[in-house]
């Protein structure tokens, strides 16, 4: 990881205070330690520098890279065209605060889940609103101004997908069962990991970085192995018409800026960052 005359590489950190980038937070210290420093920018200032769009943007450091960890996700009264807004305002962060480079949250959605690893060239193709908004996003990103864009197709990232908030939730977790009798398997991503990903695209040659790139773990990770490592008892159901049995992010791309292994997607790594049982009440999922 390079470093500019000795100067520690300042990555803004926009979406501080939201669940990843709370995990993110959390895990840098010990993930990368002081290789690259964060900058935190939050809208209530309790995650650090207080900004929010609208504000001025002359109120922001000068940084090296900007991780846009900022999004809509699906709910009610929530515009998930948001997130192509807020991606085009990054980049306008991204030029004012000189960074090189702007990582930008995307997701594994915009693919259509199928038997194989999804590779970065198959192109987007969204069964849900989400990954549609996700696509369209990058699709503004490849002709917006301002320092390189890359965005980031992520995994689930442990402690902040589905699967833990059902574990926040109590003991037992409800999962599909397809007919091959395994429950459904996705790529995962420890915060951990994240962090040093981030540590490493904002130091890398802003020229080999490509404008998409999937990030997680090098192999799947079965969810029914994440529960049972967090304590949890697993309960099954049929799976319904269209669930995807395996969610798969081919990671040849990702190895040659931040190589991880295996080790990655072991259950028992990401379960570290599900809720303690003692503080959980007992329900189904």
């Amino acid at each position: 990881m390079s470093q500019d005359g000795g100067r520690t590489p300042e990555i803004l950190l926009l979406g501080a205070s939201g669940k990843v980038g709370t995990l993110l937070r959390d895990s840098w210290a010990e993930a990368v330690g002081e290789a690259a420093r964060l900058v935190p920018v939050a809208r209530d200032g309790r995650a650090g520098l207080r900004w929010a769009p609208g504000d001025p943007l002359d109120r922001l450091p000068r940084v090296d890279a900007v991780a846009a960890l900022w999004g809509v996700t699906p709910g009610p009264g929530r515009d998930l065209a948001d997130n192509t807004r807020l991606a085009l305002l990054a980049q306008e962060i991204g030029a004012a605060t000189g960074a090189r480079v702007v990582l930008h949250a995307s997701s594994g959605a915009v693919y259509r889940p199928g038997p194989d690893p999804l590779r970065e060239e198959d192109g987007p193709d969204p069964v849900s609103a989400y990954g549609a908004a996700k696509a369209e996003m990058e699709a503004a990103l490849a002709g917006a101004r301002g320092p390189r864009a890359v965005c980031l197709r992520i995994g689930n990232v442990a402690g902040a997908d589905s699967l833990f908030a059902a574990m926040a939730q109590g003991g037992t977790v409800t999962l599909d069962r397809f007919p091959d009798g395994q429950g459904p398997r996705r790529s995962y991503l420890d915060p951990a990991d994240l962090a040093r990903i981030l540590a490493a695209l904002a130091t890398a040659d802003t020229q080999s970085l490509p404008p998409v790139l999937n990030t997680a773990a090098p192999v799947a990770t079965p969810m029914a192995g994440i529960a049972r490592a967090a304590g949890r008892a697993v309960v099954w159901r049929e799976a319904p018409e269209g669930a995807a049995a395996c969610v798969a992010l081919d990671t040849e791309r990702l190895s040659r800026h931040c190589p991880l292994d295996h080790a990655a997607a072991s259950p028992a790594r990401l379960a570290r960052h599900a809720p303690a049982l003692d503080s959980a009440t007992e329900q189904t999922s």
